[in-house]
């Protein structure tokens, strides 16, 4: 069985696609791509395909994953490029590489996402990113099906800044770009939440919902204080291909390279 590991994005109105919507056309794409699937077992089989850390309805994102079950081995590249002539325009598959690690969900334990406020100018949001990096715990409030439920915002935020206005692109309207890299925790800290924080402590809240993006999702780095690729280490362990004498192409294991 073949294991690849697909990153892909969620674009302009399908931004607004449930967890569930992306499920079904993804599905279908599975199928008119003819890819051969490995299925559960049981009375009602379904393809095996795992899902990691879903961005919420209504948010973009250019870094969401997932991983899938072959039972015939497949170009990943060729792979990508079929399920893409099946997808919508908007959810795209972005990158896809063998699985040849294990734990590509203990992997996601952080995001970057871009938050747009309209109708916020930098200056407003300069003042409400200072207060809010400045609080020691920021106390919002979620409501849940179990009911309202608070929590502290503050404590999962590693970054929250407001970029530098573009002098060669001016904006007609106000409008501040916030950038923010918070970590995977239990409760989930979402950018909804962080917004709430800024409206608690510097009373910010724009005219119009935010436009937030995750720009990418992966393994927070202490010492760089970056996200990185979660496909890295799969791209890695791959076997290196030399050219032989022939020319034919010959495939050698990384040193030290086990099986996922």
């Amino acid at each position: 069985m073949q294991r690849v590991r697909l990153r892909y994005t969620k674009r302009g109105r399908l931004r607004f696609t449930s967890h569930r919507d992306f499920q079904r056309a993804f599905e279908r794409a599975l199928r008119r791509s003819e890819v051969p699937m490995a299925y559960s077992a049981g009375f009602t089989p379904h393809p095996k395909v795992s899902y990691a850390n879903a961005a919420p309805t209504g948010t973009g994102s250019e870094a969401e994953f997932l991983e899938i079950a072959l039972t015939e081995a497949r170009d990943p590249d060729v792979l990508r490029e079929l399920l893409n002539d099946s997808l919508p325009d908007g959810l795209d598959i972005t990158d896809a590489v063998e699985a040849r690690t294990s734990g590509l969900a203990d992997r996601l334990t952080a995001s970057v996402w871009e938050m747009r406020l309209d109708g916020v100018s930098h200056e407003e949001a300069e003042k409400a990113v200072a207060a809010f990096n400045g609080a020691e715990t920021v106390e919002v409030q979620r409501r849940t099906k179990n009911g309202v439920r608070s929590f502290d915002a503050r404590s999962a935020v590693v970054e929250l800044r407001a970029l530098d206005q573009q002098p060669d692109r001016p904006e007609v309207k106000a409008c501040a770009i916030l950038r923010l890299v918070v970590r995977h925790v239990t409760p989930a800290v979402r950018p909804d939440d962080v917004l709430s924080g800024l409206r608690v402590v510097a009373d910010l809240a724009p005219p119009v919902p935010a436009a937030v993006t995750r720009l990418a999702q992966g393994l927070f780095d202490e010492e760089s204080g970056t996200v990185t690729d979660p496909l890295a280490p799969d791209r890695e362990a791959a076997p290196a291909v030399l050219p032989t004498a022939t020319g034919a192409a010959v495939a050698t294991a990384p040193e030290g390279a086990g099986t996922a």
